[in-house]
């Protein structure tokens, strides 16, 4: 069974028994796809982990009910069981959005809201997959995200297909071909990035992991076929400085003395170090992948940046150059 895949299901069984005001375990067997015997370990391991869950019989039949108001400190809150867990399972987003003078207190608030649940039920949402993750620190201008309801209802969507693992039909607008193709996608996961959100998902078609950009989502379908994931690295983009997966190369950067006070109050990513020049200048070390973001990233700093290695990158970055100038010549 894959990782995370049982406590997705057990997730799904809260959330059924939340919405709904009883259910029998013959109709948690059909809405997740698996056996009567699995739900009964399921609803059992979740009763281990201090969720109120209890049976009754009524009419001859044993249905299940999830107490919502049972913890005395819960109701102080004011907030339901599933507000609760899902605040509680959001934090690690939250807590990278934050800037940096609220870390502390964002990190507070939530322990706060953590105490309101049980140890076991805790460590039950602390298995659940990171379905949104963030990298990096959110832009200003780009706080107003997803305010249109178009915008709110893709995101609901996806999520839906992310957290119960539903495939889904996708039209999607492909600035490479500058075509609109649809696709058959395995929803994994959603990264805020740069001001931007990013959907990575399974392609059968291409059986490859692909990363899409909301903004050119046109439309999305959930389809009531679930799929299997594979398993997918905790950290999404973890090897690149954007939103780009790649095997990681080292990276070596000389910077002017001039820049060198700007790039050693930065963390540009979490592999770099940092070495001081004898002129007053510094070497920038990382371990990322060699892709458009990292080029652009050191274009950006014109004159001020040389590329040490790999030579192949050094290369690179000098026919952009060399196109760029290319662009001015005086006629």
């Amino acid at each position: 069974m894959p990782r995370n895949a049982e406590v997705i299901r057990q997730w799904s069984i809260l959330r059924d028994l939340e919405s709904s005001r009883r259910v029998t375990i013959d109709q948690l067997a059909r809405r997740t796809g698996v056996t009567t015997r699995t739900i009964r370990r399921d609803l059992e391991a979740l009763q281990t982990s201090g969720f109120p869950l209890y049976d009754e019989v009524i009419d001859g039949k044993r249905y299940w009910t999830l107490e919502a108001k049972a913890f005395r400190r819960l109701d102080d809150t004011g907030f339901t069981l599933g507000e609760l867990s899902a605040l509680y399972f959001s934090r690690t987003l939250v807590e990278c959005l934050a800037a940096t003078p609220f870390q502390h207190d964002v990190a507070s608030a939530f322990d706060k809201l953590a105490g309101a649940l049980t140890p076991g039920m805790r460590r039950f949402l602390d298995q659940l997959p990171l379905v949104i993750q963030a990298k990096g620190v959110a832009a200003a201008e780009h706080a107003e995200y997803a305010d249109t309801k178009w915008q709110r209802e893709r995101m609901a969507r996806l999520l839906d297909a992310t957290l119960h693992q539903r495939r889904a039909t996708m039209k999607y607008f492909s600035m490479s071909s500058a075509r609109e193709k649809e696709y058959l996608i395995e929803p994994y996961r959603l990264i805020y990035s740069a001001g931007a959100m990013y959907l990575l998902a399974f392609v059968p078609e291409y059986k490859e992991l692909r990363t899409f950009s909301l903004d050119r989502i046109r439309s999305v379908s959930l389809l009531e076929e679930r799929f299997t994931p594979t398993e997918v690295p905790d950290a999404v983009f973890a090897h690149s400085l954007g939103v780009n997966e790649g095997p990681p190369e080292r990276i070596e950067i000389a910077f002017e003395p001039r820049i060198a006070p700007y790039i050693r109050e930065r963390q540009w990513h979490p592999s770099q170090t940092q070495t001081d020049r004898k002129d007053g200048g510094l070497l920038l070390t990382l371990d990322v992948c060699n892709d458009w973001a990292l080029r652009s990233w050191i274009l950006s700093f014109g004159p001020l940046a040389r590329v040490l290695k790999p030579a192949t990158l050094a290369g690179q970055i000098k026919d952009e150059i060399d196109r760029a100038s290319a662009r001015y010549a005086v006629e």
